[in-house]
């Protein structure tokens, strides 16, 4: 890989991670990799507002919103507001390591990948031992999505997503909470970019210890598979070949022969995941 850069916007959407989220920021800022770091403020009431108010460095940026909206709409405002050649999305708590950007980076930085999945299920590195379900639940949502964006991932619902800035602010992302996941997988592979894994360590947390997502997530994953499908874009009266839009734009085809490295349309050389 080419030498190390600031070529990252680590997107932090945040809400109530009172007791992590100083420690996140701080471990973002020192990697070499990042350019710039946007935390979403999704309507904490936690005291986590009055820590972030604290952190002052150039890095970064603090967005508030007005109340607690979802993670995916956290992630649409950061994603707008996003400058640097890459995105990330980065969770605000500790189970993400932010010293393996470089790695997610590897293939984006060699112009081989327009987004990079990190995956915690073909790694070597340590993971913490948790939830038997939540496994068995992880792999059925991402075999139902590669069933259907006939992608061959094996963690559709990783935090650890690293975008080419261009491609994700021209995703419309719809889903305001947790189907953000499958929206967006969906929406990347309908558009024929090219996707990579890279294996990645876990450090998992329990629900006393702060964890959110739940059954009722899981469910929804499932309807966003469906809805942002082929067959629920028809049912929706859209294309179900669908283009990517501008966020906050008028819809219209993106072409992606601009936007891939060296000018490649993405469509024709697309690298399947795996």
């Amino acid at each position: 890989m080419s030498e190390t850069r600031a070529c990252l916007t680590v997107v932090v959407p945040c809400f109530n991670e009172v007791a992590t989220v100083e420690a996140v920021v701080r471990r973002v800022v020192a990697s070499p990799w990042t350019a710039e770091v946007i935390v979403v403020d999704d309507g904490s009431t936690d005291g986590t507002r009055e820590v972030l108010a604290r952190i002052d460095h150039p890095k970064v940026r603090v967005l508030l919103q007005d109340r607690n909206r979802g993670k995916g709409a956290a992630l649409r405002r950061g994603f707008a507001e996003a400058t640097a050649d890459f995105v990330v999305v980065q969770d605000a708590d500790l189970e993400y390591d932010p010293a393996e950007y470089g790695d997610l980076l590897g293939p984006l930085v060699e112009g081989v990948a327009d987004v990079v999945y990190g995956s915690r299920f073909i790694s070597s590195r340590p993971h913490r031992v948790l939830y038997f379900w939540h496994s068995v639940g992880n792999r059925f949502l991402t075999t139902l999505s590669n069933m259907f964006t006939n992608l061959n991932l094996t963690d559709m619902e990783t935090c650890y997503k690293v975008f080419r800035r261009e491609v994700i602010q021209s995703i419309d992302i719809e889903e305001d909470r947790f189907g953000f996941e499958p929206e967006v997988t969906a929406k990347v592979a309908r558009a024929g970019w090219r996707v990579y894994e890279v294996g990645i360590s876990y450090k998992g947390r329990t629900y006393a210890e702060g964890k959110k997502i739940g059954w009722r997530d899981g469910v929804r994953a499932v309807w966003c598979i469906l809805k942002y499908s082929p067959i629920g874009e028809r049912l929706r009266g859209r294309s179900p070949t669908g283009t990517a839009r501008a966020l906050g734009g008028a819809a219209e085809p993106v072409d992606r022969a601009a936007v891939s490295p060296n000018g490649a349309t993405a469509g024709s050389d697309a690298v399947r995941a795996g």
